[in-house]
């Protein structure tokens, strides 16, 4: 069945509340209203205001009452409304949940999952179109993914709740209203941890996250080179084991992503590859990533701000038939950053 990605995840959570009476859903505007994005409908009618609670603005608060109720044993589902808002409560995610078992000694832990819509591509500007991975894959004690359809948002963030420790679930705003064909149910569920392949082939190793996935593929069509392309659905931890195989095989890897070049996820994948598998490697690692500059309030400014089809097979056109180190767009079109 079709299914857009904020249908996937209210049938997902609608799924683990039915399955487990402890899994609770709290944030702002998420029970009548079904939520901003409306990724939480039905749910308040269904399993009623003791367990879809709306809060108040405050995400100090409820994300920090979040976790004593995750210590207490209940399965809190936490949404922020855009990921930007977590930065008033980030002490409540990694320096308390993230940490809860370590510091009790295994005693105690802190289930929650934490949902936060992530990216641009919508028009929102600066302060609501960023992904801001970067501000939690450096601590530990919590695990990261980034969804990039419906499918794997369904199967993933069942995965996430059900799992004793903290996982941040960054839902790619402009893919809420794409679609996937799949059935909802158990044979659906993920693994977090583990990277799919959406393609094989032996020039290229093509990695992307999130929004870049659909990016990749269309990269993919009518190219003259043909790819393992892998989608790497969680970044901590991410599946090292099957780039480098990946790599092993192509001998080429470019990595695609959503953010600024400056501290990205695809510095941790670049660096290990590097180090791990040198002697495999027949070029420079390429990372196709935003400038470092803020979002653009402008839908021309805003596409031409995140790497494209045609900038990923432009570079890997460059990567393959010449070898060669390919300079980030920004530089080839002589813009200051």
């Amino acid at each position: 069945m079709l299914v857009r990605m904020n249908q996937a995840v209210s049938a997902a959570i609608a799924a683990e509340m039915r399955d487990d009476p402890t899994v609770v859903l709290w944030g702002e505007d998420i029970g009548e209203s079904g939520g901003v994005f409306k990724a939480t409908v039905g749910l308040f009618e269904e399993f009623g205001a003791d367990r879809v609670r709306d809060t108040p603005i405050s995400e100090m608060g409820f994300l920090g009452a979040a976790v004593g109720a995750a210590a207490t044993g209940l399965r809190p589902i936490v949404e922020i409304m855009f990921v930007e808002f977590l930065g008033v409560a980030l002490d409540q995610l990694v320096t308390e949940a993230a940490m809860f078992r370590y510091l009790s000694a295994g005693e105690y832990s802190a289930g929650i999952t934490l949902r936060a819509s992530a990216g641009a591509g919508l028009g929102f500007g600066a302060q609501h179109s960023q992904m801001l991975d970067r501000w939690v894959i450096g601590s530990p004690g919590m695990t990261v993914v980034v969804p990039s359809s419906a499918r794997t948002a369904y199967g993933l963030l069942r995965s996430a709740i059900r799992t004793d420790d903290p996982v941040l679930v960054l839902e790619p705003r402009q893919l809420y209203g794409t679609r996937s064909d799949f059935e909802p149910g158990d044979d659906a569920v993920l693994p977090l941890g583990k990277a799919e392949f959406i393609a094989a082939g032996t020039d290229v190793t093509l990695v992307g996250l999130g929004s870049t996935v659909p990016t990749i593929g269309e990269a993919m069509e009518g190219s003259r080179w043909s790819a393992d392309a892998i989608d790497l659905l969680t970044i901590v931890p991410w599946d090292s084991e099957a780039v480098l195989d990946s790599v092993s095989r192509t001998g080429r890897l470019v990595i695609v992503e959503e953010g600024p070049e400056q501290g990205g996820w695809g510095a941790d994948v670049a660096a290990t590859v590097a180090s791990k598998a040198f002697d495999s490697l027949k070029a420079p690692i390429v990372r196709m990533t935003t400038p470092n500059v803020p979002i653009a309030f402008s839908q021309s400014l805003e596409e031409r701000f995140l790497p494209s089809a045609t900038d990923v097979a432009h570079a890997v056109d460059e990567l393959v038939f010449s070898g060669r180190c390919v300079s980030p767009w920004w530089e080839r079109e002589g813009l200051a950053t």
